[in-house]
């Protein structure tokens, strides 16, 4: 699927991203002839009317066809693919409806949701919406996820028992957009902290999500949306490479920028090079539900209370830590025990805070050894955190 540079290394770092290696990934095309069931090709993104595709859908042995064909276009064609006519605008309405109500609530308590990528205040954002939906409109949540276009989508990249989740994301009249980016997992994740997963872990990453975006308005280019560079998925270095200037100008430069109608959804591999676009239109609000869809295998095998086993072995390892340990030997400790990625959480209440994620619950335990907290204060401090995760 990804393509390494001429050097293949085992360790992705910055100081080996060349433009030049992804200049020559992006020489790649789409090929009509490896996408028989699309409508057309459109500056090299495969689109889908599925209008169309009814009957195709609903044939087993047909739908098999698609769903690989789809699999291929994600993977090792352009990346990205397009569905015209996903949703009915009545049922896209409905959800809007609700998803206004939203934000107007957020404003009138005063919330700011910020963005991970996009300067603060730009957009309207509303994390969770998938659940906050369910509990607001029941019966549109009901209609609109329902969806055969989202399973399709789903089913080809990741395969079965998918979990869903949904963010609405607004960028108003004169709003900014984004810096280029790819997404979780890696993309999260400073180039630092990428150097130090080995080349196949990039590689993993890409399977492990897959993005997409309902249009929930009319979106022409002027408004802003996504912004895309075809085919940049498959550069091996792009999760240390993207945050790194030269690669930005490219993107500025050479992305591709299609227009939406609203009901069309867009699905992408996370490692394409994409950003939201800022709207230089006078008075369309540009609403996407963000659909970010994971692997059912992105679980451990065993439920583990991670707070108690910290808990318990906090006291020794304070004291270990002052005699025996080396600094090393305590961090692997705590790498077996604690909480050591950030995600999932509730990110209205646990906000990323001068990076692109929130604290884990190995950087508090890390933490607390380093700034010699009680186990009284550490018990205090995890409780905060827990609850800043729930939900509700």
């Amino acid at each position: 699927m990804t393509t390494t540079s001429r050097h293949s290394p085992h360790w992705l770092l910055p100081e080996h991203c060349r433009l030049e290696d992804l200049l020559e990934v992006l020489a790649d095309r789409t090929r009509p002839g490896d996408y028989p069931h699309a409508t057309r090709l459109e500056r090299d993104v495969v689109v889908y009317d599925m209008t169309g595709l009814d009957g195709i859908r609903h044939d087993a042995a047909a739908r098999r066809d698609l769903l690989a064909e789809l699999a291929r276009a994600l993977s090792d064609g352009p990346g990205i693919v397009v569905f015209e006519h996903a949703f009915t605008a009545g049922t896209v309405d409905r959800v809007t409806a609700a998803f206004e109500g939203m934000i107007a609530e957020q404003r009138s308590a005063g919330m700011q949701s910020g963005d991970h990528f996009g300067k603060p205040g730009a957009n309207d954002r509303v994390w969770n919406a998938l659940e906050k939906l369910a509990v607001t409109d029941p019966e549109a949540f009901v209609d609109y996820y329902a969806n055969d276009v989202v399973a399709l989508a789903a089913t080809a990249w990741l395969g079965p028992s998918y979990q869903v989740t949904s963010q609405v994301n607004v960028v108003n009249p004169g709003g900014a957009g984004q810096t280029v980016h790819r997404d979780y997992h890696l993309g999260f994740q400073s180039d630092e902290v990428c150097a130090r997963y080995p080349s196949h872990v990039h590689a993993l990453s890409q399977v492990l999500t897959l993005q997409g975006a309902v249009a929930h308005c009319d979106m022409p280019v002027e408004s802003g949306p996504t912004l895309y560079l075809p085919h940049s998925q498959k550069y091996a270095h792009g999760y240390v490479a993207y945050q790194r200037p030269e690669f930005q100008a490219y993107f500025v430069e050479h992305h591709v920028q299609l227009p939406l109608a609203k009901g069309d959804a867009v699905f992408f591999n996370p490692a394409l090079f994409h950003a939201a676009g800022s709207n230089h239109s006078r008075d369309t609000r540009r609403m996407a539900n963000l659909l970010q869809i994971s692997s059912a295998f992105g679980r451990a095998m065993e439920s583990v209370d991670r707070q108690r086993v910290v808990e318990a072995v906090f006291p020794p390892l304070v004291a270990a830590r002052a005699g025996r340990l080396t600094g090393a030997e305590v961090a692997n400790v705590v790498a077996a025990s604690a909480e050591g990625y950030a995600f999932p959480t509730n990110l209205d209440r646990d906000q990323p805070i001068g990076g692109l994620a929130p604290p884990s619950q190995a950087d508090v335990v890390l933490a607390a050894l380093a700034d010699g907290t009680s186990a009284d204060e550490l018990h205090r401090r995890l409780e905060a955190q827990a609850e800043a995760r729930r939900t509700h």
